[in-house]
């Protein structure tokens, strides 16, 4: 994903992924790609950016707290972060802000 996310005025929420991944894809492609799609149909979703290189970071945009706490206790996304921690995450974190400004070109 290289868009950068359209956002409405703030304020609003980030959830900032921060992660190292293990060796080998054994299925994290795929499932990463069926949370990008779940998560945009998901009440409250605003955008997603993400990128890869030793260190992925994913940042999700979302319009309340509660949106995002439905996100984190989705049946299907609490699956993968199970996988996540048994196989594809080295180590993680999550960070959630609000954000009070947003500008830009």
């Amino acid at each position: 994903m290289s868009e950068i996310a359209h956002t409405p005025e703030p304020p609003y929420y980030a959830v900032i992924f921060s992660s190292h991944r293990t060796e080998g894809d054994r299925g994290y492609a795929e499932m990463a790609e069926r949370m990008v799609a779940l998560a945009a149909q998901q009440p409250g979703f605003l955008g997603m950016e993400s990128a890869r290189e030793d260190l992925g970071i994913t940042v999700s945009y979302w319009d309340s707290l509660e949106a995002i706490r439905d996100w984190k206790m989705h049946a299907e996304h609490q699956g993968a972060q199970r996988l996540g921690h048994q196989q594809w995450y080295s180590g993680f974190r999550v960070r959630v802000a609000k954000v009070e400004r947003d500008y830009g070109i």
